[in-house]
């Protein structure tokens, strides 16, 4: 499971000045601005020339494509754990604020609700369920105790809990760090929520087929 809500691009204006800087061809900018940017909804479309430039400047390689690091992208997703150790190897030009299982872990029961069991079957769930048992019944008793006891019981919680555990942060990266997702691995990842819920998610983007997708890559949809 991975959900992901609240997504806005920003700086667009910028980053479309900022690559014409080079050559000093503003005056070739063709893209106008009611606002004071584009965000996801677009309000304003890219203007033919800037657009051409834009993809031939992303197609030309990190030291051309240096515009698209300035649009940036925040969203909020939720997922479970197993997936955010892979998403923090992209550490460069992403900034992350977790709901934390350090400070919150002990503030309330879990649930099966509180796990991704997409492709569970019963026994998976009744194995989870136990889990799920005992981690409360520490919880219970994290809430009675102090000291070094306190401690000890935290860390019991921590590392018993399930690579399936939702945890919920808010991202902010840009162009350029997706662009690279987008045309790694990760598009034939292993796990279900990056192969599909977070490469659709990037395909989703304004303009991901001309800015994020390699000239020699194909989308799954084509």
């Amino acid at each position: 499971m991975l959900r992901i809500e609240n997504v806005e691009t920003s700086n667009w204006r910028a980053a479309i000045r900022g690559m014409r800087n080079p050559l000093e061809s503003w005056d070739k900018s063709d893209t106008h601005f009611s606002g004071p940017g584009i965000t996801f909804d677009m309000p304003c479309k890219i203007g033919p020339n800037d657009l051409d430039l834009m993809k031939r400047l992303s197609n030309a390689g990190t030291d051309h494509s240096k515009f698209l690091r300035m649009v940036t992208v925040s969203f909020d997703i939720v997922a479970p754990l197993c997936w955010w150790k892979e998403f923090d190897t992209y550490k460069i030009g992403t900034v992350r604020n977790s709901c934390s299982t350090m400070h919150k872990i002990e503030s309330k029961h879990l649930s099966i609700d509180s796990f991704s069991t997409e492709e569970f079957e019963s026994d998976d769930i009744a194995l989870l369920m136990v889990t799920v048992g005992h981690i409360n019944k520490l919880i219970d008793k994290y809430k009675c105790s102090t000291g070094e006891e306190k401690r000890v019981i935290h860390q019991r919680i921590v590392k018993l809990l399930p690579d399936g555990y939702l945890q919920r942060a808010t991202i902010t990266t840009n162009y350029q760090v997706l662009r690279n997702i987008r045309n790694s691995e990760r598009q034939n990842h292993k796990l279900d929520e990056w192969k599909f819920d977070f490469i659709n998610f990037i395909d989703s983007l304004p303009y991901s087929k001309e800015l994020l997708l390699n000239a020699n890559s194909e989308r799954s949809d084509m």
